[in-house]
């Protein structure tokens, strides 16, 4: 049998409830940073994945010479705002990722409808856009993805 008793030197009441308080004040500033944290590595690891992914040859051999630069200017200005904005906010990671993603995943879109499949070495972007439950694609790469044109 546990039996607590209140010897002298034990916390009071009202520091054990000012306690409980700060921790609760410290899990939301944790959480906030743990949004900050995802945010940054979301924009840094689409970021370099699709540099290492145009630097392939298998991917950027198929890539238009000016789709290629225009990608590679585009991640290179975005590698280096996050070297200058290290305490963004969530909102401005997030804001940069879509603005990155908006020029990039169209021209590899574009690729891939004439290429005929994905590559073996192209890195699973599902939960780079917030898709979080979408299946990771295959790395066999035979079949492409599959495009319903919708009115």
């Amino acid at each position: 049998k546990i039996t607590i008793t209140n010897d002298k030197g034990r916390l009071s009441k009202e520091e054990i409830e000012r306690m409980v308080q700060e921790a609760e004040k410290y899990k939301a500033e944790d959480e906030e940073h743990k949004k900050k944290v995802d945010a940054k590595n979301a924009l840094e690891n689409y970021s370099y994945n699709m540099r290492n992914t145009i630097q392939d040859d298998k991917v950027g051999g198929k890539l238009d010479a000016d789709d290629k630069k225009k990608i590679e200017e585009e991640v290179e200005k975005a590698i280096q705002w996050l070297e200058a904005n290290q305490l963004a906010e969530v909102d401005e990671f997030e804001d940069k990722l879509k603005e990155l993603e908006g020029i990039c995943n169209p021209i590899m879109a574009k690729m891939y409808q004439a290429g005929g499949g994905m590559p073996g070495g192209m890195p699973d972007m599902s939960g780079m856009g917030g898709d979080a439950g979408a299946p990771p694609p295959s790395a066999g790469g035979a079949c492409g993805p599959k495009i319903e044109e919708v009115d």
